[in-house]
């Protein structure tokens, strides 16, 4: 009999836990969860990489929303269980949600501390836990002033690392004589802060934080000595404890988190509790490895299966900062009962350290070379003696015999049982047996068969050895990656030969390129879509079923079910007209919500899907045409009031703006393109964070490109300079043919800036005037087939199945 199963919470831990469930008894459970963040399950290791700018939110995510689907599982986003009735059996929500359970799991989490000092719920005071810390300090580093990071550990100095990358001026506060002094030695903690300071992040050890200071917002910290840091932003990033108060106000034993025994069992039988707010064996836990060893242990719980039972085990410690090699893991502290082993090398930042007890090694710590971190682990957690290897052992695996070896050796040499990705508890035998066994020959797939490197990458190149080692020279780490698993083929080449075998369908693609599917999927058809229009703009139709939702209705979804429609205002211009177009649009069909946007549009948002040819219709009466909010092309061109009001204003920059949008719009391109134009270097217009932007002045116009400000933030490349707005839409509409003809779908500009190098971007386009010229016209070209208003299109019946409500179907009354 299926069993009703609640789970609080919806992090890394419960999420493997349903991992495990539900390829072990995928019917034994009715999965309801209630996650208090607005999304789905995502990969908090890979938060710094988000902060730093290395990865976006997309790339992080888990388990996405069809996946739930797919499992049967209803989600509640942004649902936060205010109470637990164990009586009733049932979880209340703070919508008011009220949900029966048989088996219940607690997995809250943790909170952050929060330093008891004045100022600190001044606005600009932030921690870091979770991707809406994240949004708001990318929002902050947005200013690329002043932060001051709290916290000298691994989230603080992630974030300070972060926050640099985003071109912020950073100063790390930490009141210990040295940094990570938990996870590291003082030797090595002067390394790293070193380390650190190459960044150009200043660090400030024993520093006792008096207060924050500010009127009205954070304006600096304030130290116990009376030195004040200026700071436009804080982040406290001192420690986490259990969130633990839900299941203590429930009746369970809590101590510092949920008391749970070796099987994930709280006080009451019938509730488990994993992750950050669980306590077990007097400990709790920060670090992943040990919260998925919690998710398989309570998986087999709710299975009724003997399993296994939860172990504390010492983790290692790794630092997510890109150029810093740290690994620490066991006990290093002094003691008459113990030993050390040191090697330091000075002019290569080296140092590491072995701590033995009995002939056996009780702590490591590993700093500029880490290699051999799960080699020492290893023998640490088997308690191996290593008297016989101690004169050669601090020099690693590979020197064991006197003489440097095979770099391949030392991962040859592991044991199977060896644990090779320590996130997700994965040895080497099982790597290699699915290697075996499954046909494995690229990373992507070792990571989704086994879990191995899927989380913080830290241990990605022992992998990629471990690959190298059982594949031979048929594995290639340089290989190209697949488009996705309908072909070998990557983007690159789908691109070449599309235009090498004249193919012209996404039928004759997928039969000449000996597609693996019969029609493709969701990733490929998308995709080939757009090469298509892309190459083909005289020939190639649009197959308007091989678009997502939103480019299908030309207008944006919402999270009801309804669609957000904005129209296109040339530069950000509008009228009187206009406006009372607009409003009479609001009024008619009953709008809910109308809403500036940062790019200079409005925004109608909530008109159900069978009012929007309608509402188009109206709209194009007031002579507007779609601001394809929704496209993979140019959405808007944000210009400031230039020369025509400002006092400050070098050129005409709305005339610009206008200019470059009615020029452009209808273009589609490998992903969203969005411009600006500011008309002093004042930069009213934000262009230098745009995909592309112009910059006036009093000589001419410096164009910019390779920005963003979304999920990632990143500053504009100086593309370079020309004199006149002639000039200026010739160079920018070239760069966006280019974009369009080499861009891979759904790489941003700057992404594809990264790939190309902006030296060639800036030589092909701006230096080669021919081939400049031959962009132009191939755009120029390519807009007579693009300039075409689809929601005039669609107001004239185009597609108008998809836009028919569905038919009502009821159940005629049983023959009597």
């Amino acid at each position: 009999m299926t069993q009703k199963l609640v789970i609080i919470g919806n992090g890394m831990a419960p999420g493997r836990m349903l991992e495990h469930l539900l390829e072990e008894a995928p019917g034994r459970y009715d999965i309801t969860i209630f996650n208090a963040e607005p999304r789905v399950n995502y990969d908090r290791i890979m938060l710094s990489p988000v902060l730093s700018g290395e990865k976006s939110f997309e790339e992080i995510v888990i388990h996405g929303d069809g996946w739930y689907v797919a499992n049967g599982i209803t989600l509640y986003k942004g649902h936060r269980i205010v109470a637990i009735d164990r009586d009733a059996r049932t979880v209340t929500s703070d919508h008011g949600v009220r949900e029966p359970y048989d088996k219940l799991v607690i997995a809250t989490g943790s909170v952050p501390f929060i330093i008891p000092v004045p100022g600190k719920d001044l606005p600009g005071v932030l921690t870091y836990r979770d991707l809406d810390d994240v949004n708001a300090m990318l929002l902050a580093a947005q200013s690329r002033q002043t932060a001051v990071v709290i916290g000298g550990g691994l989230l603080g100095l992630e974030a300070a690392a972060g926050l640099k990358e985003r071109g912020m001026d950073v100063t790390v506060l930490h009141v210990m004589p040295t940094l990570m002094e938990r996870q590291l030695d003082p030797a090595a903690g002067y390394l790293l802060q070193k380390a650190v300071e190459d960044r150009g992040i200043t660090v400030v050890t024993q520093a006792n934080t008096r207060q924050i200071v500010g009127d009205g917002k954070v304006e600096g910290v304030e130290l116990d000595d009376g030195t004040v840091i200026p700071a436009t932003l804080v982040v406290m990033a001192v420690g986490i404890r259990p969130s633990a108060a839900l299941a203590k106000d429930a009746g369970l034993t809590v101590n510092r988190g949920i008391v749970t025994d070796n099987r994930m069992r709280t006080s009451d039988p019938d509730i488990l509790s994993l992750g950050e707010c669980a306590e077990v064996g007097g400990h709790v836990y920060g670090l992943v490895a040990p919260l998925y060893r919690m998710a398989k242990i309570a998986a087999s719980t709710l299975l009724d299966g003997a399993g296994e039972r939860f172990v504390h085990v010492d983790t290692p410690t790794k630092l997510k900062v890109t150029g810093i090699d740290l690994y620490s893991v066991g006990d290093f502290a002094d003691g008459d009962d113990r030993e050390e082993i040191v090697l330091r090398d000075a002019s290569a930042g080296i140092y590491k350290r072995v701590v033995l007890k009995e002939g056996r090694i009780i702590g490591t710590v590993l700093f500029g070379e880490t290699a051999d971190g799960a080699w020492f682990a290893d023998m640490q957690k088997k308690q191996t003696d290593i008297s016989g290897l101690r004169d050669t052992l601090i020099f690693g695996q590979a020197y064991q015999g006197g003489t440097s070896a095979d770099p391949l050796s030392a991962v040859a040499a592991l044991a199977d049982d060896a644990e090779i990705c320590g996130c997700n508890g994965v040895c080497k035998g099982a790597i290699v047996s699915a290697i075996a066994s499954k046909g494995l020959s690229s990373l992507d797939e070792v990571r989704s068969h086994t879990k191995a490197s899927a989380s913080c990458g830290t241990c990605t190149g022992l992998v990629e050895k471990l690959m190298t080692l059982t594949l031979g020279d048929s594995y290639n780490p340089e290989a190209v990656q697949p488009v996705c698993g309908c072909t070998d083929l990557g983007h690159d080449e789908v691109r070449r030969l599309i235009k090498a075998k004249h193919l012209q369908t996404i039928p004759a693609v997928m039969q000449e390129l000996e597609w693996k599917t019969s029609c493709g999927c969701a990733k490929c058809r998308p995709a080939l879509n757009y090469y298509l229009v892309a190459d083909w703009p005289d020939q190639y139709a649009d197959d308007y079923q091989s678009r997502f939702v939103n480019e299908r209705v030309h207008a944006n979804i919402q999270r009801d079910g309804t669609y957000s429609v904005v129209p296109r205002m040339w530069g950000g211009m509008t009228s009187s007209k206009e406006l009372r177009a607009i409003a009479d649009v609001v009024d008619k069909f009953a709008i809910p919500a109308v809403k500036v946007t940062g790019g200079q549009r409005i925004d109608m948002l909530g008109i159900r899907k069978e009012d929007l040819p309608a509402v188009w219709a109206d709209l194009g009466e007031a002579g507007f045409v779609s601001g394809q909010a929704y496209a993979k092309g140019l959405r808007t061109v944000k210009t400031c009031v230039g020369t025509d009001w400002c006092r400050f204003g070098t050129q005409d920059s709305t005339g610009l703006g206008i200019r470059i949008e009615k020029f452009m719009w209808g273009s589609w391109t490998p992903a969203k393109v969005k411009m600006g134009v500011s008309g002093c270097p004042r930069n009213c217009a934000e262009a230098t964070c745009k995909d592309v932007g112009v910059i006036c002045v009093d000589s001419g116009f410096e164009i910019h490109f390779a920005g963003a400000a979304g999920l990632d933030i990143k500053g504009t490349e100086v593309l370079g300079m020309v004199k006149t707005e002639d000039e200026a839409l010739e160079v920018i509409v070239a760069l966006t043919q280019m974009y369009r003809e080499q861009g891979r779908y759904l790489e941003r500009i700057y992404k594809w800036a990264r790939r190309v190098s902006t030296d060639e971007i800036r030589r092909q386009v701006l230096d080669d005037r021919e081939r400049r010229k031959a962009y132009y016209d191939r755009f120029v070209f390519s807009q007579k087939f693009a300039q075409v208003d689809p929601w005039s299109e669609r107001v004239s019946g185009k597609d108008k199945h998809e836009f028919q409500p569905m038919a009502a179907v009821s159940l005629q009354p049983a023959a009597e």
